[in-house]
């Protein structure tokens, strides 16, 4: 075949297209800064696992289109299986519910992958400042008839792709038991949590591809805290109490928050929502097994700077609630089972807002006293949010749209600015970028842009179907209810007002089929995600979260259409009458992480976990002890879990010749940071921030880890391997 030749002008058209392309990449790695107002839980499993909060609206918690490839779903069975676990034998006798609670390390990799939030081209985890936790929730009627599952995770939001493998693992385990009605998988929405556990295109962008090996690790760390609970249960009962918390959080959006009627506005103190909902959970004799509670915040104070793997000011509330009830113990040890900020660094913001959700949370868990009784039920519903036709009166209709972002998406926000000359409030769209757009991706349709007005589409996500479709169209909508307490299962971030409307409409479908004085939380970020929710008069305004509302000006009517119906079937007992829905594909073949894997390499003399800069030799309290090790790639080891923990801090205990383990890598006074050199060598540095609680005496400093070797014509194999330590003293005083 004779060799092609190219003209001048065919390789200036290569070169074009080779520009326009990375444009678009770096474009559509704007995606998803993620902020706003949401609602975020935490969670304090005593057991296995912290607490979680809301935003406006988020939660927090503790303890087949066109050349796509959704034909097989996870692992899925046609028949319910007999479990492979025994059911707990459950006493039946007693007045309150089964509770079980279970906390498991679902941390993923924590080097050379995207952090999840801010979608900041260069921003890779390099190391570690807490683990990541799945916190999982059972609760049962007295006989085991109903049961409902809550389950607060450390990510930025829950994938549909990991929701659908999480449900297939435990229908595979335990049949029916646990299904999509009555489980809820719940982000607390952390922006300095490992990317790449998404299906769909425009996520998989700002990931920089797939990571099975983090989704397989936080697929085992959720299901695992769910086993963890199903084997803890026990009876007891449930509190619930209410407060306010003052000091933690803003509007992030004040000027959109203005467009909503001032007679709504004026029934309201605050542009945000300052009312924590927390439930105490003890068993027969009073013995603490956990908390959850919900609270209104965007709870992001690392900022797009961080490179440490961590749980942010929600997850160090969680982290303080669990050490308080779980002394003695080492974060993450199984014990009783149970951006912009005001500090100085984001270090110091992220303890400081962290504290007072822990603050308040810890003063209504122990003044909770009125108790939580009557039945659980559970509503679940796959829709097409592309194709709601919402009934705004008895005679007037709407549509919802093809997903879509706006030209203030690319913008970002107050915690996260856009990187090109984008603005908030764009209600016209700009010829260069349009057709820019036009050449790479397509023209949107007319009846997306005119379904989406005010909204100058940048974006036409609902349009773009390779190599699979950019955006959901298939979403979950899920009610559970605890007696007098209803959880909205939400599958993006609501506004202040958005989640203020949701609340009460669903509080009066509720009471309109007799159930009174329903109190409706809402879980942000749950089963799926699909960006923000604003107000129809926030959406004229066409600020970042308007315009990352994907489904147009009428999605929360939408919302608050299909979550009315969820209430009245649970209020009429006939959740059996509602259709299930489409299913939503499971794609395979997704794109690969962009940054291969390399055989790790010592220098010459030197083997992996070798002291490079030693400890010095003594140190007071409140200083700062760093150590260097030879280091190798620490996302070797979200495969080989040989170990637990990438570092300890060890004190020598002197009536025992032993060495006692005081700190690991989820202590907060501990940070571990990799260096990343060329041709596979690298450097791992650790440091303890001595606390004021530290004792006097003779301290060391371990780093564990994995490396990766491969021989020829072999495939890899990680060996593990551990530090010579570096032990220096500690005093109060010189």
């Amino acid at each position: 075949m004779a060799k092609r030749t190219f003209s001048s002008f065919e390789i200036f058209l290569i070169f074009l297209l080779v520009i326009t392309t990375g444009i678009t990449v770096a474009l559509l790695s704007l995606l998803f800064i993620t902020s706003g107002t949401i609602e975020n839980h935490t969670g304090f499993p005593s057991t296995q696992g912290p607490p979680a909060t809301q935003s406006p609206p988020a939660t927090q918690g503790s303890a087949a289109p066109q050349n796509s490839t959704p034909s097989r779903g996870p692992t899925t069975t046609q028949a319910s299986p007999t479990p492979s676990t025994p059911e707990p034998t459950l006493f039946q006798n007693f007045s309150g519910y089964h509770i079980g609670v279970g906390r498991a390390d679902c941390t993923g990799q924590v080097s050379d992958i995207n952090l999840m939030g801010y979608a900041k081209t260069g921003q890779y985890a390099r190391g570690i400042l807490t683990r990541l936790y799945s916190r999982a929730f059972i609760m049962a009627e007295p006989d085991g008839s109903n049961r409902i599952v809550f389950v607060s995770i450390d990510i930025g939001m829950v994938s549909q792709r990991l929701r659908l493998e999480v449900l297939s693992r435990l229908q595979n385990k335990y049949g029916s038991l646990y299904r999509r009605d009555n489980v809820i998988l719940s982000g607390t929405h952390t922006h300095s949590g490992p990317a790449g556990y998404f299906q769909y295109t425009t996520f998989v962008i700002a990931s920089e591809g797939f990571s099975n090996r983090t989704f397989e690790y936080m697929v085992t760390g959720i299901v695992e805290s769910v086993e963890i609970a199903h084997k803890n249960m026990k009876p007891g009962k449930i509190f619930i109490n209410k407060g306010t918390v003052d000091g933690a959080q803003i509007n992030r959006s004040p000027t959109s928050y203005l467009w909503n009627p001032q007679s709504e506005r004026a029934r309201y103190s605050s542009n945000t929502d300052k009312e924590m909902v927390l439930l105490k959970m003890v068993d027969l004799n009073g013995e603490e097994l956990g908390l959850i509670s919900w609270f209104a915040i965007h709870p992001v104070s690392m900022k797009n700077t961080n490179h440490l793997v961590n749980s942010d000011n929600v997850g160090y509330a969680s982290y303080l609630f669990e050490q308080e009830k779980n002394k003695g113990y080492l974060p993450g040890e199984p014990s009783m089972c149970v951006a912009m900020g005001p500090g100085q660094d984001m270090f110091e913001s992220t303890q400081i807002i962290g504290r007072i959700i822990y603050d308040k949370a810890k003063e209504l868990y122990e003044s909770a006293s009125q108790e939580v009784t009557g039945p659980l039920a559970s509503a679940h519903q796959w829709v097409n949010m592309t194709d709601v036709t919402v009934w705004l009166n008895s005679t007037h209709t709407v549509k919802t749209c093809k997903p879509a972002l706006g030209y203030s998406f690319a913008a970002g926000t107050i915690d996260g600015f856009g990187t090109v000359s984008f603005t908030q409030g764009m209600t016209e769209g700009d010829s260069f970028w349009d057709t820019l757009r036009d050449q790479v991706l397509g023209k949107p349709s007319e009846e997306i842009k005119e379904c989406h007005k005010p909204k100058p589409v940048l974006l036409q996500t609902g349009e773009l179907l390779n190599p699979h479709p950019w955006h959901p169209d298939i979403v979950d909508v899920q009610i559970v209810t605890l007696g007098f307490l209803a959880i909205t299962a939400i599958p993006g971030e609501f506004t202040t007002m958005s989640g203020r409307r949701l609340r009460q409409a669903v509080r009066e479908e509720f009471e309109a089929y007799g159930m009174l004085n329903m109190t409706v939380v809402i879980s942000g970020l749950c089963n799926v995600y699909t960006h923000y929710i604003t107000t129809y008069e926030e959406y004229q305004a066409q600020r970042y979260e308007a315009a990352s509302t994907i489904y147009g000006p009428h999605t929360l009517s939408a919302y608050i259409q299909l979550f009315r119906v969820l209430a009245k079937a649970i209020a009429t007992d006939t959740v059996a009458n509602l259709s299930s829905g489409p299913k939503p594909p499971f794609f395979e073949e997704l794109m690969s992480p962009l940054i291969p894997n390399i055989v790790d390499r010592a220098p010459e003399g030197t083997t992996f976990g070798d002291v490079l800069l030693p400890a010095n030799t003594i140190y007071r309290v409140g200083e700062v002890v760093e150590v260097t090790f030879v280091g190798a790639n620490p996302k070797n080891s979200a495969e080989n879990r040989t170990h637990q923990t990438f570092l300890t801090v060890e004190k020598y205990e002197a009536t025992s010749a032993t060495w006692q383990i005081m700190h690991n890598d989820a202590s907060w006074e501990t940070r571990f940071y990799w260096h990343k050199g060329s041709l596979g060598l690298s450097n791992a540095t650790i440091q303890w921030h001595i606390p004021d609680t530290a004792q006097p005496g003779t301290y060391r400093i371990k780093y564990f880890g994995h490396s990766r070797k491969q021989d020829l014509l072999k495939p890899a194999v990680l060996l593990s391997f551990e530090s010579t330590p570096s032990v220096f003293e500690v005093t109060t005083t010189w």
